[in-house]
């Protein structure tokens, strides 16, 4: 529970849900305790919304709420569409998270890219990563002193464009073989926008301008200096679309983040946690995505975003949250998570209070339902993923927005995501529980508050030792008569703490960097 405690210290956590009971005359009741937010504005490139349906799941029509697409859905006639998961954009990583001093190999959609930083033309790059020589990763070299992206392997080196700029081991009076095409590196269309960088995965050259024509979703609230910015990023060893549901389902908040995300007390408690039922509605689903305008508000905007905001009849405090999820395919079995939680209160709490610090308790959140997402994808993989409105059962209209997503990625996505036959759909093996939720691997490296915290506490916990130990040493050579009774007291109980010290940080240091060993049995 330290763990808590020093997320406490920050402030709640976002995802924080207080009661909302309504009827049809009312506005949307706040989903957060003691928030009032607005709807910002929010707009996408593509076709406007020409689906209009009602999804919710009630005992009375229970399998008409988990068969497939609706006939409200066909209604016009319309050929049907199908997401082409390569014409979209994806965000990569948070900019405050990249170091532009090295490469990053990072994965989206089974592709292996390299983000770098192209000082020459002050701005991020994306490249396949793979040198054309011997398919070296580029990610593992080196930015040269001209700003070039330089393979360490035979030192052949790329400028912004993807052009071979010198073959070292081709002679100057030969033939210019760096300038052939097969010299070059594959370029990703790339944008910074909401200081995340975001990638368009095809690099065919008829998409190196697409951002003058499609542009990746905007939410003006991103940009908006009045807000500040929670954020950050985590890989997870389950997949795109059981994270995408699971960060839209609100059911399972009081029992998979017991005790870590405070929930309403409802009118009757019919258990400790406080489950209730959530009159949810979807609407407006299409190629695009849908809203869900009933029991709170939330968009998502296909293929990556949910966007969840409250608003309320008055807004006294001028209290304002949103949580904002960006849900990034990786490979079969695994994905990534960016979160953004913009917010307009307690906005000189980022002054004071390290990013990191804010990160233990988000980890913490998302370890508590971690182990149970990468063992309920493997069930229904089992099964088919074809037959998941089959094998689950789901009765209540607190399962529509999961419902609504499922007939979303199986209308327009097949069920399944696009590989480009890169891999066979089977899922990787499970690791150790302990391996499974390691953080250092999963977020740490990736987040640079983290890992400076890390490398910082780390090093404290080697100083705290060797104090020990010296003092220790002072005592043991320094002669009876010369040192005091006193003076050896002091110096062996400042020993003890130092020790002591070092072995509680020790432990801090692997509980919330590595592994916290989550167990619902004892919450």
């Amino acid at each position: 529970m330290d763990v808590l405690r020093a997320a406490s210290a920050i402030g709640p956590l976002p995802c924080i849900l207080t009661t909302a009971t309504r009827n049809k005359t009312q506005f949307p009741k706040s989903i957060f305790h003691n928030l009032n937010l607005k709807l910002p504005a929010l707009t996408r490139n593509g076709s406007k919304s020409r689906l209009v349906m009602t999804l919710s799941s009630t005992p009375s029509s229970t399998m008409e709420s988990i068969e497939p697409p609706m006939p409200e859905l066909e209604a016009d006639g319309r050929e049907k569409e199908r997401l082409d998961w390569y014409s979209q954009w994806y965000p990569v990583m948070p900019v405050c998270d990249l170091d532009k001093r090295v490469p990053h190999g990072k994965k989206v959609l089974g592709l292996d890219l390299v983000v770098w930083w192209d000082k020459n033309e002050n701005e991020w790059k994306v490249f396949d990563d793979t040198c054309p020589h011997r398919l070296a990763p580029l990610s593992e070299g080196r930015i040269d002193q001209w700003g070039r992206l330089q393979c360490v392997y035979h030192g052949w080196c790329f400028n912004g464009n993807g052009d071979c700029k010198i073959i070292p081991q081709a002679p100057l009076d030969g033939p210019p073989v760096h300038t052939f095409k097969k010299a070059c590196v594959a370029v990703y269309p790339s944008v910074v926008q909401h200081d995340i960088v975001w990638v368009w995965p095809n690099a065919d050259p008829q998409y190196k301008d697409i951002i003058t024509k499609k542009k990746p979703p905007y939410i003006p609230v991103l940009d908006d200096p009045s807000f500040s910015k929670w954020m950050g990023n985590r890989d997870l060893p389950f997949g795109y679309e059981f994270l995408t549901e699971n960060l839209m389902d609100f059911a399972h908040l009081p029992y998979a983040h017991y005790g870590i995300i405070r929930t309403p007390t409802p009118k009757v408690k019919v258990d400790r946690e406080g489950g209730r039922p959530l009159d949810m509605k979807v609407k407006k689903l299409d190629i695009n995505g849908f809203v869900e305008q009933e029991w709170g508000n939330s968009n998502f905007i296909a293929p990556c975003i949910i966007h969840t905001f409250a608003d309320a009849e008055v807004d006294e405090e001028n209290h304002r949250l949103m949580l904002i999820f960006m849900c990034v395919p990786v490979s079969p079995g695994n994905s990534r998570l960016i979160w953004i939680f913009p917010r307009k209160f307690g906005v000189w709490i980022d002054q004071i209070v390290p990013r990191w610090m804010f990160h233990i308790g988000v980890n913490l959140v998302l370890d508590s339902d971690l182990y149970l997402l990468h063992v309920e994808e493997r069930k229904i993989m089992e099964i088919g993923a074809t037959n998941w409105q089959k094998a689950c059962f789901l009765p209540t209209k607190s399962d529509a927005t999961v419902v609504g997503f499922r007939r979303w990625f199986n209308k327009y996505a097949g069920g399944e995501i696009d590989w480009k036959g890169k891999y066979s759909g089977a899922l990787p093996p499970s690791p150790p529980r302990e391996q499974l939720m390691d953080r250092y691997w999963s977020h740490v490296v990736n987040c640079k508050s983290c890992n400076s915290a890390y490398e910082g506490l780390k090093a404290l916990e080697v100083m705290l030792q060797i104090m020990s130990v010296v003092l220790i040493g002072i005592i043991a050579v320094t002669k009876q008569k010369i040192m005091s009774m006193v003076a050896k007291t002091t110096m062996v109980s400042m020993a003890i703490i130092c020790f002591a010290a070092s072995k509680w940080l020790a432990h801090f240091i692997y509980k919330n960097f590595h592994y916290h060993g989550y167990n619902h049995a004892f919450h």
